[in-house]
């Protein structure tokens, strides 16, 4: 792969890890299918989209962050308040957020962002220039990593962990996990709409459909992450998100090079995902075939020679 399709991949996977933190808030942290995500992803580009054209591209990170929050909030009270299933809650906040995309848009699928500041802009003039994107990403995501590091080990968080390994437990405490819920999943696609917004700034453009898989994508940086850097501890554990998200995108730039269609991207996406949860298996039983092979040995070594 050349230098520039390198950096390309590591610009995306940084923006991307933005997303995966908040998959793993809540995939990992409460346990909750939420598939809201594809929604929350264009809800915040389009909002970002939307600020940088009125000359606003900073604020429109902080509205698109806050945006998802109130998708997350809304897929927390289906769930809690109404007793719908976490996983049908999500899919009804995400056909709901596909009208309210096309709302913010406009009417319009889709809006180019050209000729617009971003808050790229900022270094692009620099003798930083070429790395503005790479840079200014990276400054966002160590902020927020740190601040996410902190949050979990306060008392709020150690509840909001806490509630995803034993929700009965947590409620038997005296604890309103309802309003932890509503926290987790409001922070979770808060990130998730910064993420889109970044996106947004950083190819220029936003589409109706730019979200259709997201959920997918940050689930598999998760798991990728966990599987190969571990999760021993919450520090490891995020950092492994993070690093899930950047080598996600290097396999997917490394597919392109070797000549596959885009149009299969989302197929290797299925695959690796479905190998990274495969993997636990997939090396008990290697496991079990190499102890296997390993006493089958000892006993033809210990056999006497004819």
């Amino acid at each position: 792969m050349t230098f520039l399709v390198l950096q390309g991949s590591f610009e995306l996977g940084i923006i991307y890890a933005i997303m995966a933190l908040g998959v793993f808030i809540s995939f990992r942290t409460l346990n909750m299918p939420d598939l809201s995500v594809d929604g929350s992803f264009v809800l915040g580009a389009a909002v970002s989209v939307i600020m940088s054209s009125g000359g606003q591209p900073l604020l429109g990170l902080v509205i698109a962050f806050f945006a998802g929050c109130g998708a997350g909030v809304i897929t927390a009270l289906l769930h809690t308040k109404l007793k719908i299933q976490p996983l049908l809650a999500g899919i009804l906040t995400m056909l709901a957020l596909y009208s309210l995309n096309l709302k913010v848009m406009g009417g319009r699928a889709n809006i180019p962002l050209i000729n617009k500041a971003t808050v790229f802009s900022v270094l692009e003039k620099t003798v930083l220039g070429d790395y503005s994107k790479l840079l200014l990403s990276l400054i966002i995501l160590l902020a927020i990593l740190f601040l996410l590091y902190l949050f979990l080990n306060t008392r709020l968080g150690f509840v909001l962990r806490a509630t995803g390994d034993n929700d009965h437990m947590v409620r038997a405490l005296g604890v309103n996990t309802d309003f932890v819920i509503l926290m987790g999943l409001a922070i979770s696609n808060g990130l998730v709409a910064l993420s889109g917004a970044l996106i947004a700034q950083s190819q220029s453009y936003v589409d109706i459909g730019m979200g259709i898989g997201m959920v997918i994508i940050g689930l598999a940086s998760v798991i990728i992450g966990e599987v190969i850097f571990g999760t021993k501890s919450l520090l490891r554990r995020l950092f492994a998100a993070v690093l899930g998200a950047i080598l996600y995108r290097l396999i997917i730039a490394f597919a392109l090079e070797i000549g596959m269609p885009s149009t299969d991207l989302k197929l290797v996406s299925a695959v690796i995902v479905a190998l990274a949860m495969a993997m636990p298996v997939i090396k008990k039983r290697l496991s079990l075939v190499k102890r296997k092979l390993t006493v089958a040995h000892h006993e033809g070594s210990k056999r006497p020679n004819a």
